[in-house]
This record gives structure tokens, sequence and C-alpha cells, in this order.
């Protein structure tokens, strides 16, 4: 496969031309199985695991490879290698780790859009969507709505749930499409791109895998129901995966998510909440908290109407999560480097020790 289908541009070239060492291969990761991953090169497809100097050095999570990641690789036989390095990503979708208050998850990396689902059924939701959207801001992805399993509802609450979404969400396209009836594939496919990284982004059950087997016109992912007793989608995708669609475009399908959780996403809250933040430069205080400051310009906009309740109540909410995990993440920082201060005068003390018993002896 040649590099260009797997979305191979200008500024990867100019890294690898200048960087690598030569003997190393390129490719870019597609799968990924509890770190072991599978990689497509134009020498094929490999399964592979990192070496263990990349292991050993590694600080987070962050620094293991991700569906989407270019990586230098060395294969050992005809379809397995070992990942030497990562090169620097263009982008890189995450959200706060569950249960790991403080540390990031990758959803994937080198992606140019986000095609966030939500369907009509049961899963819509204002407030998740928003969250999304902060993740893809922070990201500097560019993200899509999409609505699905419009057969499952009428014209009349399709055009409610759009007009909803425009009300307080600006500048994002909306498209609506349904597995059922075929309505809206053919316009979202004339929105997918040659060489183009297409994340796709929802809870379990609004259609993610789907839509996969539909943009590939083949049942490659396997795919689930709603749950009658709880409402919530089935895990049926296990992993992320990255597929090249025949017009050249690239999809990559993801677990759902049930827990979206926002990490480091100061600049995706002003982009997403725009109008807010705005309006913030016009409060009495440059520290306010836009909570119960008088002459707070934000609160004034919420009690006049003019900025809808719900959206900033959801702005605050994720203003401080974002706040907790900054703290977290700092005290974390703080706490190695006293960690790494303590191991250092460690080492110092035993060489003077050992220095001293060479002297005596």
């Amino acid at each position: 496969m040649k590099l260009e289908s797997l979305g191979y541009n200008k500024t990867i070239e100019k890294f690898w031309l200048e960087n690598t060492p030569k003997g190393f291969l390129l490719g870019r990761v597609i799968a990924e199985h509890k770190e072991r991953y599978v990689v497509n090169a134009e020498q094929g497809e490999f399964d592979a695991e990192i070496t263990g100097n990349l292991r050993f050095t590694a600080k987070n999570r962050d620094d293991f490879p991700a569906v989407g990641d270019w990586v230098a690789f060395m294969g050992y036989d005809s379809n397995s290698a070992i990942i030497q390095s990562i090169l620097p990503r263009q982008s890189t979708l995450a959200r706060q780790a569950v249960g790991k208050f403080g540390e990031k998850q990758i959803i994937a990396a080198n992606v140019d859009y986000a095609l966030i689902l939500q369907s009509l059924d049961r899963d819509f939701n204002l407030n998740r969507l928003e969250r999304y959207l902060t993740i893809c801001h922070t990201s500097q992805v560019s993200p899509v709505v999409v609505l699905t399993k419009t057969d499952l509802a009428a014209q009349e609450r399709l055009d409610e749930t759009i007009n909803t979404i425009r009300s307080q969400i600006k500048n994002t396209p909306i498209l609506s499409i349904s597995s059922i009836t075929k309505q809206g594939y053919d316009t979202l496919m004339n929105e997918l791109h040659t060489g183009k990284t297409y994340c796709l982004l929802g809870s379990s059950g609004v259609g993610k895998s789907t839509l996969v087997n539909m943009l590939l016109g083949k049942a490659t992912m396997k795919t689930g129901t709603i749950s009658e007793t709880s409402n919530r989608g089935k895990h049926i995708t296990s992993h992320r995966e990255l597929f090249i669609l025949e017009n050249g475009a690239i999809v990559i399908d993801n677990p759902g998510m049930r827990e979206v959780g926002i990490a480091d996403s100061s600049d995706g809250l002003k982009t997403t909440f725009d109008e807010i933040m705005m309006l913030a430069e016009n409060c009495r205080f440059t520290d306010c908290t836009h909570t119960n400051e008088r002459g707070c310009a934000i609160i004034e906009a919420v009690e006049n109407g003019e900025i809808d309740r719900i959206a900033y109540e959801n702005y605050l909410k994720l203003q401080r999560e974002e706040l907790r995990f900054e703290q977290t993440t700092s005290e974390k920082r703080r706490k190695d480097k006293e960690f790494g201060k303590m191991v250092k005068n460690i080492k110092n003390d035993l060489k003077k020790v050992n220095s001293k018993y060479a002297k005596d002896n």
C-alpha cells in the first residue's frame, strides 16, 4: 500500500527525511490491542510491539503509540515488527482517562476531522455534544455533527433537534443519516475527502460501527442494538481501528464512550463557548469566576435570557473539570520532581560512601 493512501503528507515526509536514520521503515498504526499494534506500511501489514527502551522512557500513556500515529519501525520477519519511535503528532484527540484523574487517554492521533455521532432515538444530549466539541477544539480537530437513526424520529423532531444545536453551537456542520433508509449517506460521502483522517466519536449504540460498514460497503465491524432495559448502547467495538474507504478517505472507529472527561482544555472551552468567553471580557474583575460576582457580564446575560442557562451551567461544570485536571497534573509534576531530587540525593550519598570506603581500604 502506498503511504499516500494512509495520509502521508509533506510535513511527515520532511520530518522523516531530516530526522530518521537509514534502515528504519515508516508506517501508520491502524489498530491497537492492549499495547500490541498493527502497523500498515508500503512493505505490508505488521503485528508490532514497542521497544523496551520506548516502554522504559515513557512518562505517561501519551508516550505510547495510538491508532493514527506514524511510527518508525524495524521488521524482523515477514509480518512482525518492533516500533522504535513515534513521529511528532499533528493533532491528538484525547480525553480525561477513566478512573485515573490527571491523566489523558489518547483517542486517536493525526486526525483532521471528528464525526460526532448522536442518535435521535435516545442518545441526543446537548451537554455531551458540547463536551465532544471541547475535546475537538482543544485538539484543533474540525468537528462535524452527525445525527443518526433519523428513521426512528419524525421530520419535526429532526428539524427541532437541528435548530436546538444551531442555537447553541455556531459554525459546525450538521448532517443526518439513517442506515435503514440510507438517507443522508450520499451527502456524508461527499464530505469525506481523499487522504484526510476522520475519527468517529459517540456513545455505544449510536451507530458508529454501522456507519463504518456502510461506508466500506461490507460488514467489517460487529454491530449491536440499544439495550431495552438500560436504554444504553451495548459495547460492540472493543478496540480502535483505522480503515481506508474506496474514495481514499481514512476513518477511525472507536469503542463507545459513556464518560467524556475534559483534560487540559482551556482553548477548547474558549472556542466551544465563544459567546460566553466574549462576554467575560466585560466582567468587572479580571479573575471573575462567573458564579456570584456582582457586575458579572455573563450572569447578567443569563438572567436577561441572552445566554442559555443550561449552556452556562455546562460551561461552569467543564471549567471546574479543567481546573481540577490542571491542579492534579501540577501536583503530580511536583511529586515527580521531589522524587527525582530524592533519587539524585541518594545517588550522591552512595557515591560519597563508596569513595570514603575506597580511601579507607
